[in-house]
């Protein structure tokens, strides 16, 4: 029965084996930094004016809920797509910051998407982008609060810190990117688009664990 029972879960991950050990540096991923984070992660860089960005969400919010327990999830909005003023981007990325700590960051993010791409309605002023996260069932007056608060502007300018030393040592070239650990960039041209997501999901799996 041992014996048995070995084989079979032999048999089980033989697949997922086989695929991990299909994932190649220089086609699927590039190494950009020596050490790796503290702690697991995986870093979705996007802009909300991004036209890709927008079609790969759905791919993104679907990675975040099926990522192992204990790694987080963290989007870095960027703001080199000038479609917009800076100080719009830069509500756009604390409207959603505020959402998702509020519980609400998926349904932000898409409506945002939504009215910039389906909808094609720009943003003229933060009034605008409060008025999309009321109408999205955020409460007022802890949105309000969020947005003007020290740690959400913080975070923000985490992102544009980022994003001036990736797009320095060009390693953001473009968006959507994934970086995993802080040391692995996902090259998404090396994704078979037939089947994206649970490529996607293995290849992220597979950087998580690696070293």
């Amino acid at each position: 029965m041992n014996k048995w029972l070995v084989a079979a879960l032999a048999a089980v991950m033989l697949p997922l084996s086989a695929m991990a050990n299909n994932f190649q540096q220089g086609k699927h991923y590039e190494v950009i930094a020596s050490q790796k984070s503290a702690s697991p992660e995986v870093k979705k860089y996007f802009s909300f004016y991004c036209g890709g960005c927008y079609a790969f969400e759905p791919l993104a919010q679907s990675l975040a809920r099926s990522l192992p327990e204990g790694t987080e999830f963290k989007p870095v909005h960027v703001d080199f797509i000038r479609a917009a003023a800076p100080e719009i981007q830069n509500a756009l990325a604390r409207a959603y910051i505020s959402a998702k700590n509020l519980g609400k960051g998926d349904e932000m993010a898409n409506a945002i998407f939504n009215q910039i791409h389906r909808n094609r309605v720009p943003f003229r002023s933060e009034a605008d982008v409060r008025s999309l996260a009321l109408i999205n069932d955020i409460e007022a007056e802890a949105f309000d609060r969020a947005m003007r608060s020290f740690a959400v502007r913080g975070a923000v300018g985490q992102m544009a810190k980022e994003q001036e030393e990736l797009s320095n040592s060009r390693v953001l070239t473009g968006v959507p990117m994934l970086v995993v650990n802080g040391k692995y960039k996902i090259l998404n041209d090396g994704l078979n688009p037939r089947n994206m997501q649970k490529e996607l999901q293995e290849l992220v799996e597979f950087l998580l664990a690696k070293d």
